[in-house]
């Protein structure tokens, strides 16, 4: 390998590997180190919580390998029989849990149009509300930690969809995913986006820089992506998922450009809520009448499965709102280690 070479490789080498968080997650990752740890059976799976902070960890390592991967791990452990044994019995374990707690009841329309309905204020886990109202730099600073484990990859995980649509529902999803990916412009892929309001907020902007201090509640949101975008028979479930982001992210992103205003946050911050309040507005329309529409009238019998997307997304970031401001209401940070002071003021 030439120097040139080497240095290309460490530019574009992925995150370090995260603490394991429990057996599963210690055992996964010793392999990735190249150990020889016997990965664990479907049983030690099976007793694991589904939401917690070990199946979560042991879940997004092992699906970060269909990303960027980590520092000094392979290329061929992506596709290594026995991980993958181990990540769908994880998956599983997940999967049945959010079939039991976000049952697919109810017609489509039913549940999109829950989606409308406003939170008030002290609904208990409105965290945009709650950043509008009273939050501070501090707090929007572990906001922005946390979406990062999602918002450095954003569109990364619907992208899979892609190739199991056809006709309209394909065409509406490719012009969406051509939005998120800047039109064309690298300076305004949405992932880059997000990096410059990190770096207003005096955050790290490495990709995966905040995965250590992300809890399982954290995890599971981004999870849950990466679970309905690499399954086929997941697609219904996963343009559910999209549907959900988009139908709530105008309003919700709104609230958050005011609070980064409101705190002085810098104009990359603000920028990229402004963004999404407008473009999100658009893309919500597209979603339901052709992204939906395009693929109920090709499989109507997905239905069921696209309530299923939209219903799992609400469980999780509700679970996450409620995580994030039990701890903020509580004096406590909402990460699993406090931030580091920022490196430079914020203005």
């Amino acid at each position: 390998m030439t120097p040139s070479t080497d240095r290309h490789a460490a530019r574009y080498a992925g995150p370090a590997l995260p603490e394991p968080r429990g057996e599963l997650s210690a055992r996964a990752i010793d392999v990735l180190r190249g150990l020889g740890t016997p990965l664990p059976g479907a049983r030690d799976t099976g007793r694991a919580d589904p939401y917690g902070e070990d199946l979560q960890l042991t879940l997004y390592v092992l699906y970060e390998l269909h990303y960027r991967g980590f520092a000094g791990v392979g290329g061929h452990h992506e596709w290594d029989p026995e991980l993958l044994r181990l990540r769908g019995a994880a998956e599983e374990r997940f999967l049945t849990a959010l079939r039991a707690d976000a049952p697919s009841t109810g017609g489509v329309d039913e549940a999109l149009a829950a989606l409308l309905v406003e939170p008030v204020g002290d609904d208990g886990n409105s965290v945009s509300h709650y950043l509008r109202r009273e939050g501070e730099l501090r707090h929007l600073r572990e906001y922005a930690a946390l979406r990062s484990l999602y918002h450095l990859k954003e569109a990364d995980p619907h992208a899979w969809v892609i190739p199991r649509l056809r006709g309209r529902a394909k065409a509406a999803m490719v012009a969406i995913e051509y939005d998120e990916f800047g039109a064309g412009r690298a300076e305004d892929v949405h992932a880059q986006l997000f990096a410059d309001l990190m770096a207003d907020l005096g955050l790290g902007t490495a990709y995966g820089r905040y995965l250590d201090t992300g809890p399982a509640e954290a995890l599971a949101t981004v999870n849950l992506m990466s679970l309905l975008g690499l399954h086929r028979s997941l697609r219904g479930a996963l343009v559910g998922h999209f549907a959900a982001v988009e139908v709530t992210s105008s309003p919700g992103s709104r609230r958050l450009a005011e609070a980064m205003r409101r705190t002085d946050a810098g104009p990359a911050a603000e920028r990229f809520y402004d963004e999404h309040v407008e473009a999100d507005a658009v893309h919500e329309q597209v979603v339901r009448r052709d992204v939906i529409g395009g693929l109920l009238d090709d499989e109507p019998e997905l239905a069921p499965d696209v309530v299923f997307g939209i219903r799992a997304t609400e469980l999780l970031e509700d679970r996450l709102g409620r995580h994030v401001l039990s701890a903020w209401r509580d004096g406590r940070t909402a990460l699993r280690a406090p931030l580091d002071a920022p490196a430079r003021p914020v203005p």
